[in-house]
């Protein structure tokens, strides 16, 4: 076991705790400007919500604005320190409908060099702590393939683990297909938002190509109950899988987050969802497991 990059430093994977591995404090991506529920731009109400992780018994939080989404490295830094909570920032891009200019006209080497630099030298003394890669609904945008093939050369030469996201769930496999043909560890990656295409089968076929399965939709009674990602979760560990589980909540909207009078908040998974796990059958090791050393193995490897 290696170490874990924050945003103030590296720490030793046993270190980490209680994670969270997909959530956002700081973001302002493109489509705030239409829909400012996105915009997550007050210090104090992120504050406020990453102080409310720790009063639960959080330790670690994963944030996951990319360079495409409004990433401040500074103030997640400020955060960090304020609260007490380990958080590990991101490099790389959301998806291609939020991409800078400069993805387009840059080489794939530099682009790859940029996130190269952001996990080894970092911005402002911070360093990004994982790789971020991420495609549209039902396909693979070709700019999106450009940013993962960058991806997989700043994995080789960093080891910095990758994220992907997914929209609503789709290009899983196919993702997958993408990374192997880079010559990408599989092992060495994790998939989200998943639970946003709740197919048991698909889970299953996912889950052996070796990658982290992530969901992170608990709470989020708009898209379905919770019963649904229950049933999910108890299918993956039945089938042997419960090594590569994830679960956060990806509270990227301000209307999700107590901290801009919203909810449910950071407190929902840790006080509400995992009880509910218990009381259905998913046993404490289980639960340490999703929440300890999943993230643990797959985040510290520097």
């Amino acid at each position: 076991m290696g170490n874990a990059r924050t945003v103030t430093g590296d720490i030793p994977g046993e270190e980490m705790g209680f994670t969270y591995p997909h959530e956002h404090l700081w973001a302002v991506p493109p489509a705030c400007q239409k829909d400012r529920d996105l915009e997550l731009s007050s210090f104090e109400g992120s504050v406020h919500e990453l102080e409310n992780f720790r009063s639960v018994g959080g330790q670690t939080l994963v944030e996951a604005s990319t360079l495409d989404y409004g990433r401040d490295l500074s103030k997640l830094r400020i955060m960090s320190e304020i609260t007490g909570v380990h958080v590990i920032a991101t490099t790389g891009f959301n998806k291609h409908i939020y991409y800078p200019d400069w993805v387009t006209y840059l080489s794939t080497e530099e682009i790859a060099a940029i996130l190269t630099r952001d996990i080894e030298t970092g911005r402002g003394g911070v360093r990004a702590g994982f790789l971020k890669i991420g495609t549209w609904y039902n396909l693979i945008h070709p700019l999106e393939e450009k940013t993962t093939v960058a991806a997989t050369i700043a994995h080789k030469q960093t080891g910095a683990p990758i994220w992907g996201h997914t929209e609503c769930g789709t290009m899983g496999l196919e993702i997958c297909d993408l990374l192997e043909r880079e010559g990408i560890d599989l092992t060495k990656v994790a998939l989200g938002h998943l639970d946003r295409n709740p197919d048991e089968y698909y889970f299953l076929k996912l889950c052996d190509r070796g990658i982290y399965v992530q969901l992170d939709g608990p709470g989020k009674a708009k898209y379905y109950p919770d019963s649904v990602r229950v049933k999910l979760i108890k299918s993956v560990i039945e089938h042997g899988y419960g090594d590569q589980l994830l679960i956060s909540g990806d509270m990227g909207r301000a209307s999700y987050l107590e901290g801009y009078g919203g909810g449910p908040g950071f407190k929902y998974i840790k006080t509400k969802f995992v009880p509910r796990l218990l009381d259905e059958g998913v046993s404490q090791e289980d639960i340490d497991k999703i929440f300890i050393e999943n993230p643990k193995r797959w985040l510290a490897v520097f």
